[in-house]
């Protein structure tokens, strides 16, 4: 969402990996970019302009006019226009004219007129990436404030196997969108987030444990690492990749494992979500041995788990938020309030088992926000995306004040 009428410079030279430019533009223009691309010469050997002329919807820019009807494509207006300029692939060729203000084409002629972030993303063989002349231009290309994405390891066009290739077209949207979303209250601060459930072991095939899916405490990791945050996850059994690479992710299984995982985080974090649907009970034995069907009936005796955000809240800090999740199914704001002063906590995130689309399972939620000072703001049902948002910039005001 952060993309949506962004105007995005695309700049495609001549690597092998061009072929990627096709997806990464459909990828921007499905969060509704306005995409204009600009391709080298080279690039032209690779990738057809008619191609990425039909995915951005405008016409492909490569030289400095217009051969047939002399138009001139002015670098100057188009410096300016961009929101950002996004050099993918790019070669060692266009990183040292970059690094050493050679223009010998339209795009090194744009690249020195942008007044926009600049992004880029090198692709090439592994000797070539390592070569001191290419690191050298890297690093005097960082040193101006531009952004490298850095290529991905595999097997490369060469038959080598190493670092060079392109970042995936997905990665390099994910960069581009922690470009427009990052915030200067946010960045840089420490947070700690749980989510998913806890398994509890009956005995090695067997456990309870609950519905979570962990989508909400996933989309609040991206949300802070957008922001630029230093995240760190820690998640109970899920289906679900990381968020971001930039993201430390620490998986576990038993509400004791999360709670031992918090404990060597929370003394630095400014801020702790308690997103995960941690198991109130545990089997107060478990068996070493599968345990054999035998009677109709079976009683099992459970013990209750640590409470992590009441242990936690206990200990809080001078200045660090926590803020706790709260799924009801009756009473939900005096229950809320309750957990919210038994914990202390500084807020509690409601979902209520009543309204149709939030809590367990959905890519929707609907929330209400329980603070400290009694107040209860609801929101809409929204995407869970949307959803972490909204907690963002309720602690980012929090930390501006």
């Amino acid at each position: 969402m952060h993309l949506k009428g962004r105007k995005i410079i695309v700049g495609v030279t001549g690597s092998i990996a061009a072929y990627k430019a096709a997806l990464l533009i459909r990828l921007l223009k499905k969060q509704g970019a306005h995409v204009q691309v600009i391709m080298t010469s080279e690039a032209q050997n690779f990738i057809t302009p008619l191609t990425l002329a039909t995915l951005s919807g405008n016409p492909v820019l490569s030289s400095y006019y217009n051969t047939e009807n002399g138009v001139w494509h002015n670098h100057v207006e188009l410096g300016i226009w961009a929101d950002a300029l996004l050099i993918a692939p790019a070669t060692a060729n266009t990183i040292g004219k970059f690094a050493n203000g050679i223009t010998d084409n339209l795009l090194s002629a744009v690249y020195l007129s942008a007044r926009c972030p600049v992004l880029i993303a090198p692709a090439m063989d592994l000797d070539m990436l390592r070569h001191p002349s290419t690191r050298n231009n890297l690093d005097t290309l960082k040193s101006f404030g531009n952004r490298i994405i850095n290529p991905g390891s595999g097997e490369l066009a060469s038959g080598l196997v190493g670092e060079g290739r392109l970042s995936e077209p997905e990665e390099i949207v994910r960069e581009l969108e922690k470009l427009f979303s990052e915030r200067a209250s946010v960045k840089g601060k420490k947070v700690l987030i749980t989510s998913g459930p806890t398994v509890e072991p009956f005995d090695p095939v067997r456990f309870v444990s609950n519905h979570s899916t962990g989508k909400m405490g996933y989309e609040l990791a991206k949300a802070f690492d957008d922001a630029g945050a230093e995240v760190t996850l820690v998640s109970g059994p899920v289906h679900l990749k990381s968020p971001a690479e930039t993201i430390k992710l620490v998986k576990i299984q038993t509400a004791e494992e999360m709670y031992n995982a918090c404990l060597a985080q929370v003394t630095e974090a400014d801020l702790v979500i308690f997103a995960a649907a941690v198991a109130d009970y545990r089997p107060a034995e478990v068996l070493s041995q599968k345990m054999k069907k035998s009677e109709d009936t079976l009683q099992w005796q459970l013990t209750k788990n640590r409470d992590i955000a009441k242990t936690l809240g206990s200990e809080k800090k001078a200045g660090q938020i926590m803020i706790g999740f709260a799924l009801e199914t009756d009473n939900e704001i005096e229950n809320a309030r309750k957990k919210l002063l038994s914990k202390n906590l500084d807020m509690v995130i409601l979902n209520s088992l009543n309204d149709e689309g939030a809590g367990f399972g959905h890519d929707t939620n609907k929330i209400t926000v329980i603070e400290a000072d009694g107040s209860a703001t609801p929101f809409v049902l929204k995407s869970k995306e949307e959803t972490a948002w909204d907690i963002l910039s309720i602690v980012e005001k929090k930390w501006e004040n």
